[in-house]
């Protein structure tokens, strides 16, 4: 009988802990998201955004480098606020978006500086997918509770992605004249523990 109480209550003390030993599946919540990117015309700083399609997301709090985050955004519901920069950004010549409707972004690895303090920041590693081509990157990361959420409540997430790519890299050469060949990334994005 003492052997039984034991080890239903050694169960019992585990068992919150377990809930989190594997990652944890999040969604994104779209209309508090925003996948932006700022790019250089004719010498002037310009912002765009892409909605997301799909995103899986998953974090181990007990291990952060077994997290994961997939994520594919459309191309053909980007916006630059300049309806020219908008339709030569979909042009066969840049994204390609007849041919090519999809941005896709898979982790590889990720590291935290601080893995008790994931708000520390850390980076991700990762294939970028654009225009069919699929290089490797690392972008810098950090991951927020949501304003006014309770100390220790991981339910509801924020995270802060940045980063530079080359469009070059992927073929995206059109408009070289005008338009730099680096891309900042400036990903704003929140999550909701999946139900």
């Amino acid at each position: 009988m003492h052997r039984l109480l034991y080890l239903i209550t050694t169960f019992l003390l585990i068992m919150p802990f377990a809930a989190f030993a594997a990652p944890v599946s999040y969604d994104l919540q779209k209309d508090r998201s925003e996948v932006g990117f700022v790019y250089t015309l004719a010498g002037a700083d310009n912002r765009g955004t892409m909605p997301v399609v799909n995103a899986d997301i998953a974090i181990d709090f007990q291990q952060f480098s077994a997290s994961s985050v997939d994520v594919s955004v459309d191309v053909s519901g980007a916006r630059t606020g300049l309806v020219f920069a908008t339709e030569a950004l979909k042009a066969k010549s840049v994204l390609d978006a007849g041919n090519h409707p999809t941005v896709r972004f898979q982790s590889t690895a990720i590291r935290a500086r601080d893995p008790r303090n994931l708000s520390a920041g850390g980076e991700i590693d990762g294939l970028l997918t654009i225009r069919g081509v699929t290089r490797p990157v690392t972008l810098n990361a950090a991951v927020f509770r949501q304003q006014g959420t309770a100390e220790g409540d991981l339910s509801q997430l924020s995270f802060r992605i940045s980063g530079a790519v080359s469009r070059a890299a992927f073929g995206a050469i059109g408009y070289s004249d005008i338009v730099q060949d680096m891309i900042q990334l400036d990903i704003a994005a929140r999550v909701i523990r999946a139900e």
